[in-house]
């Protein structure tokens, strides 16, 4: 009887409390006002309904019970509480009667609130229906009862709810005893969850970006030892085309020397990229601190369009080129850096992402190992194959203007926009020695 008043008083003072907050909510505009009605007739309603009758009981059963009952009752009243599963006291209509302290914790609901109300309402939609199911059969004394269950605050973690019969002292309907789990009950595993389907966009795009490894360690492997200038030009022809629309190689051995520029082919961007050629690289910012300190640049719109240098008018070569995205590449960092590889995407072309630049960082350490060979004792630059098909991308190339007495003996500088012939030793196709002839694209296309 004690335990009775004690859980009255309890629920009394929490119906005081919630009663004052109404009544401060007078104050709400007159649009707000009807859900504060309806809240005030739901807390009459729990009195008619609950409150009252606890309390006619707690009159008729006014006498004094003996004190070894009085004693066991609160070692019961305090075990529930303090037990550590979430316990939950119900009636046939999932209406909670009692709760302990684990359970308010796992539903994030005071005792005093959630008393009186629907247990059933604190869970899923989904399964609201099989809980009130399973709950009247087990006070109908049809047995215990588990199913799987999920509280609406966290629908991710599935909860086994194991039902029980009670029937408590001096009451005539049996209760419902709730135990909550973490876990799912047995024969109620969800479908599994499908397996993700991989983006097809990132395979293809990290195929093509191992591909393109795969062709630059290639031409790599069959450049001559000793022949720094001619792996940095095979590197570029490489990348042109199929990284990126312009590549512009520079060489460093003792200053900034310009070895080749790779642009888009065609007789519009021909003046554009004979400029780029001519260029200066000592007067194209980005470049200098790449060979200076080994720092690399990965820009998407670049906002320093002074980056990369100015053409005879002034005008910023990277708004000529309308270069949306550019990477600035050292070769050889840490340490002395053998050259700079600049890179451009122009007009509505994809950004280079991180993933691509992590890419290139690996492929500009091959690329200033193979610039870092030496040549064998004894060797005269042996003849090469052609280490990427000439026909595998469109890319116009351009070289600075060299000296004449560095013109090829025996014949003439190409014309701007032709494509100079590749000799062809008897031993199979190959190219020049830097030095001798311009060299041409990897990729095959027009050289000046």
């Amino acid at each position: 009887m004690t335990q009775t008043a004690d859980d009255f008083g309890e629920e009394l003072a929490d119906f005081v409390r919630r009663v004052g907050e109404l009544r401060t909510a007078r104050s709400r505009p007159a649009g707000e006002q009807l859900t504060v009605l309806d809240a005030a007739l739901f807390e009459l309603q729990h009195v008619v309904d609950q409150l009252w009758p606890r309390y006619e009981r707690i009159l008729a059963g006014s006498g004094a019970a003996p004190p070894v009952e009085r004693q066991e009752r609160q070692l019961l009243k305090a075990l529930f509480q303090r037990m550590p599963l979430p316990v939950v006291l119900i009636d046939r209509e999932t209406v909670v009667r009692r709760l302990n302290s684990a359970a308010t914790g796992l539903t994030g609901v005071r005792a005093g609130y959630a008393t009186g109300r629907p247990l059933a309402a604190l869970l899923t939609p989904g399964d609201r229906a099989a809980f009130r199911s399973q709950a009247a059969a087990v006070a109908r004394g049809e047995g215990d009862r588990g199913l799987t269950v999920h509280l609406q605050q966290r629908p991710a973690e599935p909860l086994l709810a194991t039902l029980t019969a009670l029937r408590p002292p001096d009451e005539p309907h049996p209760a419902v005893l709730v135990v909550f789990q973490a876990g799912r009950a047995r024969g109620s595993g969800a479908a599994p969850s499908p397996p993700e389907v991989p983006d097809l966009v990132e395979s293809t795009r990290h195929a093509e970006l191992m591909d393109l490894v795969d062709l630059m360690t290639t031409a790599l492997l069959q450049l001559p030892a000793g022949e720094a200038e001619s792996v940095l030009v095979e590197a570029a022809g490489v990348l042109c085309g199929r990284f990126a629309g312009w590549v512009v190689a520079d060489l460093v051995d003792g200053g900034l020397r310009r070895a080749v520029a790779l642009g888009p082919p065609g007789p519009a961007g021909a003046g554009l990229l004979h400029e780029v050629a001519g260029q200066d690289p000592a007067r194209c910012p980005l470049v200098v601190e790449a060979a200076r300190a080994g720092n690399g640049a990965l820009q998407v719109q670049p906002e320093d369009i002074d980056g990369f240098g100015h053409d005879a008018s002034g005008t910023a070569m990277l708004v000529r080129a309308e270069v949306s995205s550019l990477m600035c590449v050292p070769l050889g960092a840490p340490g002395r850096v053998a050259g700079v590889l600049t890179l451009f995407r122009t007009g509505p072309a994809r950004p280079f992402s991180m993933a691509e630049g992590r890419t290139m960082d690996v492929m500009a350490r091959h690329i200033a190992l193979a610039m870092r060979r030496p040549r064998p004792a004894g060797a005269e630059g042996p003849a090469r194959t052609a280490a990427v098909d000439p026909d595998a991308e469109g890319c116009a190339s351009a070289s600075p203007a060299q000296p004449s007495s560095e013109t090829p003996p025996g014949g003439s500088r190409p014309a701007p926009g032709s494509r100079p012939p590749r000799p062809r030793p008897p031993d199979g196709p190959g190219r020049p020695r830097p030095g001798h002839e311009a060299p041409g694209p990897a990729d095959g296309c027009s050289s000046v």
